[in-house]
Formats: structure tokens, C-alpha cells, sequence
């Protein structure tokens, strides 16, 4: 394992590390980066520093010998008390419901018929860290499961005629790459602190990176004794620091100081507050004082605060620094010394000095990837999938006959209407929120023979089918007598995460910038349900001579939003270009993912004043299979219906912009 101390930079994430070390209370943290930054070399080398746990021999869940959790299923065979070193637990983003939470023993129960739980990710996580590399990318079923877990401190079993209860609570690690999509909010807000890293352009520093991560693929456990003395070090200092920790006073002065932060950034409900204070403590202990600074509560602010302040699923994370020192500075000083600017000296980006008053060990080091995380801090590749600001290049006969069109601003975003794609997917399509599919998560629905591999055991409907005939197979004492014919497999249902194809008209009849403004909101409300949704995006649009992709399929719907908002209109109508161009993207798109159906959005007036009719391209784009829905974006006095006309060509339906909006259709209904 590569050292913590041997890191190179990354000074904001090895100081939020450390200060959830000192104080697991803190609630740990969210490591937000492009690719290749060694996020998951930093968080992997955290483990060797944590003070090791002692545990009573016998417990598989990992309770404290003074004060047993009283549930504890290993409770009667709790031993003498032993040390160990603090666990490091990996949740594999494709793990199954059952290895995070634990299940039946199968093994027992089917050959001695003894109900027994093996325990999970959950139960072996207590007392210490679970990480989850990619977290965004974890499947919805298993996040609730992490967020029920986080939020009581216990996991729940009840299934396959297990009821299981048992302390969980442990320092929740994880790491992301923000063009891959964005957390839900429920789980963003359980992560006490957030960090932002990127590779340093720095020449110098990238070559002392790349100089020590030669060295330790070269020759592992030598480099890692070269760093053996600094990492025992840091670890020798979190020790003291969390002595020290229960002796640390937060005064009235840095209380009100934290939660007048707080409240200047608008923050939801109050665990930013307690996240902030309890930060706050930790770094003063870090640093060797006994009572909370000014610049103690403006570190913990930058590290907790910038993902609690977004507003919106596509506002980027970020802290306003001026706004944060006016904050401070409004607080008015008690009678007493004052910790403003005649206060400590602020310690720059690092963080506070470590216990003695010298810069801690994890301010020395060097960087490096591992094999989840490789590429020692390349920037993005340039392209459709880099920065969601980026803008997309458009054809040179786009601009010649449509011009550079001003792009209007998004109208008002509303929640709209649940657009589904008919029927069940029968292939376990991706994990999502939209449509229903069947898979290996979900409501329970039944049990069926298996067809080739079993996937997942129906353990009930199996032993019903084995249980008749136990006589003729000679069963003797309590182990069952199974043959392949009794295996079950279950049947789950629940829902799966589809591509949202928007084919955008961005014509001159479009160009109206009120009318334009408008049809920009309902998208954008549009996306904002396929964030929401666990969607992948895509985005095509047609002006002038032709179509062209502007967004391909991507899980980044921040990118979507940002070509959104940066669309010119203007020029003629080529409706059929768009309908072949979706029909292009979704066959390429069948091939990478069969199991993701999709669900294309043709946001236009329906008319066309370019290139062929668009009968024969909808009828093309009909066989694909896909579901269709035409937003009729019309206006005035005399409407054609021709958005009507393509959605019955298409087998879709066609709505009206106002249609859209789940508010509007339900006054219709109490109309009604």
C-alpha cells in the first residue's frame, strides 16, 4: 500500500482525512476529481494510521468490550478482549443487496438446516472506514441501504427468515469523478466534509509524483519502509490529538461563529452546523489547542459547507471566500480576547500546524495512482464528455446558413409529468428510477425455473419444491436432498434507468427568444427528472442544413444543461435530419447497451422547411423501437397540429409545452 505521508500535494483531502481520523464523528468524506488524481491511493493509505480497535474475541461485529451492543448476534460468544488494526471496507459499486447487509447462510441452512446470518459490508465496517469508490455510480437500492445505515448507526436484516439487528457505525469514505453524474442529495449531505482535487500543473511537482511513484512500483515494500518513521509519526500524532480531543472548548465566540457561517450560506437544516463545530474541535486538537479559533471555524467551513449550498442538482459545489470571511467578520467579539484579526495566523490552504506547532507530516509527501485510479493527473480529455462547461463545435454549414443565433435564456424550470417507456424490460435493465424492469434488486414478485445460470436463489420456493420429495430421496437426519430441478430463481421487479434522447428544433421558427426561453425551461425540467431518474442523456439538434450531436449518450446531465444553455438558434427546419440523426445515435447506442431502452424526446413545432418530408424519417425512427413523446411547442392563433401528426408517425404521443408540467395536469383533473 502506497504511504499516506509519501503523498505529494492534495493538502486540502490529506487535512480532511486526518481531521476525521482525530474525530470520526465528523462524519467523513467526499472526494470530488477529475481521473488519475490518486483519490483512491490517498483514501487506501488512510487505514494505517487509524488507532487500532480492540474488539471482544469471538464478535463479528465488531463491539466494544466495555459497552457490547446488546443486540449483537454473536453476543454469547463474546471472548477476552483483543486488538486489531482498524478495517478499511470496500463496497464494490456492483455489489449485491446481500453482500451489504449480510443474509442466510445458505451453506447451514441447506446442509444442516440451521437458520444463521452471515454477516456484511455493514457489520465488518463498524468501528472503522467504508469506502466506495465511483459512490455516484452505486446502485440506488444499495445507497438507501448506506443511508439508513448512516442515519441510525444500526443495520436492520429482515429477509429469507433472518431478523437481524446490529450496531453500525462507521466513517464513510468515497470517491467520485463529476462527469459521470452527481450524487443524490440525501447521500451528499451524509459526508461531514467535501474536497475538490485536481492534478497540479506544476512541472516540478508532476516529476517528483511520477519519481516516487516509479520508485514504489519498483520496489513496494522497500519504498514503503523509506516511509515507515513519517507514517508512524502521523499516526502517533492522531493519537495525541484525539486524547485531546474530549479537552477542546468550543466558546460562545466560535459557536455563534459557526452558525452565523452557516446560516449566511443558506445551508438546509442543521447538520452543517454540527458538522462545522465538531471539524472545528477536531483541527483545534489537530493543531494542539485547547479551545476553537477563528481560523479553525473558517478551515472546517471550506471543507463542509461547499456541497451542503447547492441549490439546484446542477449548481456546482463551490464556497465564496469573500463571502465567508464577511460572515466571520460580522460576528461581533465577546468581552474577551478575540480570535479575529489580531487572532492565530491563518495557516494557509494546508490547514492548522500540527500538534507541537510544526507543519504535520501529511503536508510532506508525493501523489501517485493505483489500479483504481491511474493516470497520475491527466486533465480531461478534450471532447464531448470533458468539462460540462465546454462548448461543442457546429458545422461550418450551420453557421453559414443559419448564422451565430443568440442563445436565450432558460425559462422556468417545473416538475414535470413522469414520462415512462411502456412496459417491462425482460434484460435487468440498468438500475434507475424511470421504467419498470425485472433484475436481481427490487420488489420480490414470485419465482420461476432458471434458464441456464441460476442468478439469484428464491431459498423458500426452493425448498417448497424440494420438500415433497425428500421421502423417495432417501433423506436421512437433518440435511435436505436437493437435485437441479428444485433450484428457484426469484423474480424482482423495479425500475431501470433509460436513455433520454432530446432531438431539440433550433430553427428560426424556433428563435423567438420568449418562445425559445420557454421550450429551454421545459428541457431543462425535462433533466433535471432524468438526474433525478438515474438517466443517461443525450442531445441532438437541427437547424439550418442539418443535425448534429451535440451531447452523446452520457450519465454527466450536467453536460446536457450547459449545451442547453449555450444554444444559438436560427435558419430553416430540417425535421427529418433530426429524426435520422436520433435514429443513428440510438442503433450505435444498442450495440454499447442493449439493456437500456430508450426514450426520445422531439422537442419541436413539427414543422420542416428543409430537406425531405418527415414521414419516412419518423417511420425509421419508429422501428427502432424506441418510445417517443413530441413536445408541441406551437404558438398563436392558428395552429397546424403538425407536432400531433408526427407523434402519431412516430407511435408516440404528443404533448403541449403547458402539458408538461405536473402542477398543470393536475388542476385539470380537480377540474374535471
Amino acid at each position: 500500500m502506497y504511504p499516506f505521508s509519501a503523498v505529494v500535494g492534495l493538502d486540502d483531502l490529506r487535512l480532511a482525512l486526518v481531521v476525521n481520523a482525530v474525530s470520526p464523528a465528523v462524519g467523513g468524506v467526499l472526494v470530488r476529481g477529475e481521473k488519475g488524481t490518486a483519490k483512491s491511493t490517498v483514501v487506501r493509505a488512510l487505514a494505517a494510521l487509524l488507532p487500532p480497535v480492540a474488539v471482544p474475541a469471538g464478535c463479528r461485529f465488531s463491539c466494544a468490550p466495555a459497552a457490547p451492543d446488546p443486540s449483537c448476534p454473536d453476543l454469547a460468544a463474546h471472548g477476552e478482549a483483543v486488538e486489531r488494526p482498524a478495517r478499511l471496507v470496500e463496497l464494490p459499486v456492483g455489489a449485491s443487496e446481500d453482500r451489504l447487509v449480510g443474509s442466510l447462510d445458505l451453506e447451514r441452512a441447506l446442509t444442516s438446516g440451521v437458520s444463521a446470518y452471515e454477516p456484511g459490508l455493514l457489520a465488518a465496517a463498524h468501528r472503522g472506514v467504508l469506502y466506495v469508490d465511483e459512490v455516484n455510480l452505486l446502485h440506488d437500492h444499495l445507497v438507501d441501504l448506506l443511508l439508513d445505515a448512516a442515519a441510525l448507526g444500526r443495520s436492520y436484516v429482515e429477509r429469507e427468515g433472518v431478523s437481524v439487528q446490529h450496531a453500525s457505525r462507521f466513517l464513510l469514505v468515497g470517491t467520485m469523478n463529476p462527469e459521470e453524474g452527481e450524487l443524490r442529495p440525501q447521500l451528499l449531505d451524509r459526508f461531514g466534509l467535501t474536497v475538490e482535487v485536481a492534478a497540479t500543473r506544476d512541472p516540478v511537482e508532476r516529476a517528483e509524483v511520477v519519481r516516487r511513484r516509479l520508485a514504489y512500483e519498483a520496489d513496494p515494500d522497500g519504498f514503503a519502509a523509506q516511509w515507515a518513521a513519517a507514517d508512524a509519526a502521523l499516526a502517533a500524532d492522531i493519537a495525541t490529538a484525539r486524547a485531546r480531543l474530549p479537552r477542546v472548548v468550543l466558546g460562545d465566540h466560535a459557536l455563534r461563529e459557526v452558525t452565523t457561517v452557516c446560516a449566511a450560506f443558506d445551508v438546509d437544516g442543521l447538520r452543517a452546523d454540527l458538522v462545522t463545530a465538531k471539524a472545528a474541535v477536531a483541527l483545534a486538537a489537530w493543531a494542539g489547542r485547547d479551545e476553537v479559533t477563528t481560523d479553525d471555524v473558517r478551515t472546517a467551513a471550506r471543507l463542509a459547507l461547499p456541497h451542503r449550498r447547492r441549490r439546484t442538482p446542477f449548481e456546482a459545489p463551490g464556497l465564496d471566500q469573500q463571502q465567508l470571511d464577511d460572515a466571520l467578520d460580522g460576528v461581533e467579539p465577546d468581552d474577551g480576547p478575540d480570535d479575529g484579526p489580531d487572532g492565530p495566523p491563518d495557516d494557509g490552504p494546508s490547514g492548522p500546524s500540527g500538534p507541537g506547532g510544526s507543519p504535520p507530516p501529511v503536508a510532506d509527501g508525493g501523489d501517485g495512482g493505483d489500479g483504481g485510479d491511474d493516470g497520475g493527473g491527466d486533465a480531461p480529455a478534450e471532447g464531448t464528455d470533458g468539462p460540462a462547461g465546454a462548448q461543442e463545435p457546429r458545422p461550418a454549414s450551420s453557421r453559414a446558413q443559419a448564422g451565430e443565433g443568440s442563445a436565450a435564456p432558460p425559462g422556468e424550470a417545473f416538475t414535470p409529468v413522469a414520462l415512462r417507456v411502456p412496459g417491462v424490460n425482460r434484460r435487468a435493465g440498468a438500475a434507475g428510477r424511470r421504467s419498470r424492469t425485472t433484475g436481481d434488486s427490487g420488489r420480490l414478485t414470485g419465482a420461476r425455473t432458471p434458464e441456464g445460470r441460476l442468478q439469484s436463489l428464491h431459498l423458500s420456493a426452493t425448498l417448497r419444491a424440494a420438500a415433497p420429495h425428500q421421502g423417495a430421496r432417501g433423506r436421512t437426519g437433518t440435511a435436505l436432498e436437493l437435485r437441479r430441478g428444485d433450484l428457484r430463481e426469484a423474480v424482482r421487479e423495479g425500475r431501470e434507468g433509460n436513455l433520454v434522447l432530446f432531438v431539440v428544433d433550433a430553427s428560426g421558427s424556433m428563435a423567438a427568444r420568449q418562445r425559445m426561453g420557454a421550450v429551454k425551461g421545459a428541457v431543462l425540467s425535462l433533466l433535471t427528472d432524468a438526474y433525478q431518474r438515474r438517466d443517461k442523456v443525450a442531445l441532438v439538434t437541427f437547424r439550418g442544413a442539418g443535425a448534429e450531436l451535440a451531447l452523446p449518450p452520457t450519465s454527466s446531465v450536467e453536460a446536457a444543461v450547459a449545451r442547453l444553455a449555450l444554444l444559438p438558434t436560427g435558419g430553416r427546419t430540417p425535421l427529418s435530419a433530426g429524426l435520422l440523426r436520433a435514429a443513428e445515435v440510438l442503433r450505435v447506442e444498442a450495440v454499447r447497451d442493449r439493456a437500456r431502452r430508450a426514450l426520445v424526446v422531439v422537442v419541436t413545432d413539427g414543422r420542416h422547411t428543409s430537406g425531405p418530408a418527415p414521414a419516412p424519417a419518423a417511420a425509421h425512427l419508429a422501428r427502432s423501437g424506441a418510445a417517443c413523446v413530441v413536445v408541441d411547442c406551437e404558438s398563436g392563433p392558428v395552429r397546424l397540429g403538425l407536432a400531433g401528426e408526427l407523434g402519431r408517425q412516430l407511435g408516440g404521443v404528443a404533448l403541449r409545452v403547458e402539458e408538461l408540467s405536473a402542477d398543470a395536469l393536475t388542476a385539470v383533473a380537480r377540474a374535471a
